[in-house]
């Protein structure tokens, strides 16, 4: 057999895997970060450093170089016509930032004009950030860091005071080329596949856990294997082990009953038949029918119990029936016999439906009633189960009335008698074995009929419960339809 992780490797694992994934998407996140503020901070010290070389005459860094128009462009860009010089980009997009000169240079310096030149976007100059006291010097510098804030390949012109234009060529900082890498998308692409993985191996785990329970809640009514083998952690293994141990030993302890029960049946059946014999052989009559009483009521004790013991043990193989045709004949088997017991059409279906989009209320769906109820049952325990409590109605009252109802998940059998004296609250506590009610002395039974349809009902899912009506009692036999 092959060994399973138990779930403290398990969790172990999965938490060194979210620590790593967690630490390798935060390292992701802040190296592209840091990257970029690098980027953007090399261009705004070319930015500064421009400003300067254009005021004073000198020759600018090297991330930056300045080149003359031709006398066409030149004209172009000295009408305003930036779209329309050489080597503008197709269907360029045109930012006119207007720096000022420096206040302690207001009446000598002269305001730098650029006209930037994007293929693909207007740069919102709101985002620049606007400091008191901030140079002409750092307001060039915060265009240039933010046009290095987007992928694009500009073209920038430039002019100081009335000075001719010229164009500035900073691709080594501002184009596309020059960004950093940005790994963030990856970051958040690990972390994501990381929690999907965490998840799934979680819910995995969880749901290997509710199909065994589901597989021992539905096991009693859809008849289980002898014993259960499922994938899963160790301390799923090591359950299903004990359930398995569990169940075989309840297995061994029925079929020991049964078998001690069976037994004493067929030991006390030679008995009994001499003792049918030499009571025939009494004269008295009235001592002769007593004797005759109590071995029937001997043998019928020990017949009761062995039928417990069965639906205890599950021995019937389930199989889908028709409950409306299996009631039908127990039904006609009494009625030929003479005894006053009906089936009667149950009642319609009243089915809840969702709420409407368009109004608060809830619909509804009535279904008319239908004896054709499949389930998945057996048919030899359901056929006791009725019958038992179709002799209760007829022994207690004066008749009895069978009925079906069913939805999508259970069917209800019903069986109302006429002129019962005991309430539900009786008929609830007689459900215990060897219980007999105060009005019985004169009514055979051996306190087991109640027991086995319980045990029945509980065998199929369901339950067995009693409600009074105005005419005597009513008992419910509820099954799950499988």
């Amino acid at each position: 057999m092959i060994k399973r992780r138990s779930l403290r490797t398990i969790g172990s694992l999965l938490v060194i895997g979210a620590f790593i994934a967690g630490g390798l998407a935060v390292w992701l996140w802040g190296h592209s970060n840091a990257s970029w503020r690098a980027h953007q901070e090399r261009a705004y010290v070319a930015g500064i450093n421009l400003y300067y070389a254009v005021q004073n005459g000198t020759v600018p860094a090297e991330d930056v170089q300045i080149r003359a128009l031709s006398s066409e462009d030149q004209a172009q860009a000295a009408n305003g016509a930036f779209r329309q010089i050489s080597h503008a980009p197709h269907a360029a997009r045109v930012t006119i930032v207007l720096i000022s000169a420096d206040s302690a240079n207001s009446q000598t310096g002269a305001p730098l004009t650029m006209a930037i030149l994007s293929p693909d976007l207007i740069y919102k100059l709101a985002e620049i950030p606007n400091r008191a006291n901030q140079t002409a010097a750092e307001k060039t510098g915060e265009v240039f860091r933010l046009v290095a804030s987007y992928c694009t390949d500009p073209v920038v012109l430039a002019q100081m005071g009335s000075a001719p234009w010229f164009e500035i060529d900073g691709a080594s900082v501002l184009n596309c080329d020059a960004a950093p890498a940005d790994h963030r998308m990856w970051a958040v692409l690990l972390a994501a596949l990381s929690m999907g993985a965490i998840l799934t191996v979680i819910l995995n785990l969880s749901a290997e856990f509710s199909q065994f329970a589901e597989q021992l809640r539905s096991r009693r009514r859809i008849g289980g294997p002898a014993s259960y083998e499922l994938p899963g952690p160790q301390e799923l293994q090591e359950i299903v082990a004990a359930v398995n141990s569990f169940l075989e030993d309840e297995r061994q302890q029925l079929s020991s009953r049964a078998a001690v029960l069976s037994g004493v049946s067929h030991d006390l059946g030679t008995p009994a038949t001499r003792l049918r014999l030499r009571t025939a052989l009494i004269p008295d009559s009235e001592l002769r029918q007593k004797l005759e009483a109590d071995i029937d009521s001997m043998t019928g004790i020990i017949e009761s119990v062995l039928t417990y013991t069965r639906a205890e043990m599950n021995v019937e193989a389930p199989r889908k029936l028709s409950l409306g045709s299996l009631i039908d004949s127990i039904v006609a088997d009494y009625q030929d016999m003479g005894k006053d017991v009906t089936f009667r059409e149950g009642s319609d279906i009243v089915v809840q439906g969702a709420r409407s989009v368009f109004t608060s209320r809830q619909g509804q769906s009535v279904f008319a009633p239908d004896r054709d109820v499949t389930v998945m049952g057996r048919p030899i325990s359901l056929e006791r189960a009725v019958t038992n409590l179709i002799e209760n109605a007829l022994k207690y009252g004066r008749r009895a009335t069978v009925a079906l109802e069913a939805d999508a998940q259970t069917a209800t059998i019903v069986i109302e008698d006429e002129g019962s004296e005991s309430s539900a609250a009786d008929m609830e506590a007689l459900m215990a074995p060897f219980q007999r009610g105060t009005n019985t002395a004169t009514i055979d039974g051996y306190g087991l009929g109640l027991t086995i349809v319980a045990a029945i009902a509980k065998l199929h899912g369901g339950s067995l419960s009693f409600k009074d009506t105005p005419v005597g009692l009513s008992a419910c036999l509820v099954i799950d339809r499988g």
